[in-house]
């Protein structure tokens, strides 16, 4: 198949869990579990406008993606990702053949999809610069935050659809006023696994992904016991952590968890010690990376006197999920599956 060059244009608490947990289950369960089954705050928008259905196979196909029109005229043949989640879903779809570099990953894919990548130079550990992206010639660069495409990252929109590169934003990452989901829920998240497959003419793939995954959420039995949690990614002076309306809190709904900084409409926010201290959460989610470990974080917590007290410390009712199960992706059912079997083992 031939690819046309692609032309972007700019438009449009409850009851208490007891004794303690070996914080080596958690970290095992939340592997396991995301193995079975295949970032930054901003103010929160308005009511994002309904979307429609993208058509199947449809060319020229065009799309308003965080307000960037772009018209695709073939599937793309030449894709670089940037971000774990976007590298996942390509895989998912079964699109790694398409895939001639990646970047800015946030941890190693689950092992049914590592031969997909044999052979897949990693450009950066970060965002690739413009030169490096532009190197390896893609006619599609997919973004897991809107932030990537700037002049100091992979290009701007603009500038690469001027080179006939389209640029894709996963959805769910837009931050502007009337794109930036409020809150986030798992009929958008699949909702770009349904448009990725539009792109590239495998709806059949995406159809088929979505189901699965649907049906695996649906089989889910939420913990009932009305536990409240704080979702912890990073920091040590002040602590980053899941909000209000982003992944965290979605994930922490479909699991049963009653998220501490619920209030805070934001996916991800600051929260001071002390205010995680009144609000004493029952459990608290570890965000576990490799550059800032669950095990770093435990650490911090029982060093640090202002929450070494804490309850959830002091009885290790930590649970844990792999970074990139925190941005809207594949990986988002797993992670609520997971949590619900850590607060068994919890609870057993």
């Amino acid at each position: 198949m031939t690819t046309s060059p692609t032309r972007p244009r700019r438009s449009a608490r409850g009851a208490r869990l007891g004794g303690p947990a070996l914080v080596a289950t958690a970290l095992g369960l939340a592997v396991a579990s995301t193995v079975a089954l295949a970032g930054c705050a901003a103010p929160a928008s308005a009511e994002r406008p309904e979307a429609s259905a993208p058509a199947a196979s449809g060319y020229p196909l065009t799309l308003d993606n965080c307000g960037t029109e772009v018209t695709f005229d073939a599937a793309p043949e030449r894709v670089v990702t940037i971000k774990s989640s976007t590298l996942e879903l390509m895989l998912a779809l079964g699109l790694g053949d398409r895939v001639v570099g990646t970047a800015f990953s946030d941890g190693p894919v689950p092992e049914e999809y590592a031969d997909a990548l044999t052979g897949v130079p990693a450009v950066s550990d970060k965002v690739p610069s413009q030169e490096a992206t532009l190197e390896l010639e893609p006619d599609l660069v997919y973004a897991g935050w809107e932030s990537n495409l700037s002049a100091e990252g992979a290009g701007e929109r603009s500038q690469l659809a001027a080179l006939g590169v389209a640029s894709y934003v996963a959805p769910a990452a837009c931050k502007g006023a009337g794109y930036m989901p409020d809150p986030l829920t798992f009929d958008e998240v699949f909702r770009e696994f349904e448009e990725l497959g539009a792109i590239f003419d495998v709806p059949d793939a995406a159809a088929e992904l979505v189901a699965e995954q649907r049906a695996a959420l649906d089989a889910v039995e939420p913990n009932a016991d009305g536990l409240s949690a704080l979702w912890y990614s990073s920091g040590s002076d002040t602590p980053f952590v899941g909000a209000g309306i982003g992944a965290p809190q979605m994930i922490m709904d479909a699991a049963g968890l009653e998220n501490v900084a619920a209030e805070v409409r934001d996916t991800w926010t600051s929260m001071s010690w002390e205010a995680i201290v009144d609000a004493e959460p029952d459990v608290i989610v570890l965000v576990d990376a490799p550059w800032n470990t669950a095990a770093s974080k435990i650490e911090l917590l029982h060093q640090n006197p202002v929450t070494a007290a804490l309850p959830a410390v002091a009885q290790q009712r930590f649970l844990v999920v792999d970074f990139p199960a925190t941005e809207a992706g594949v990986r988002n059912v797993s992670a609520v599956q997971s949590l619900v079997e850590q607060l068994g083992a919890l609870a057993g």
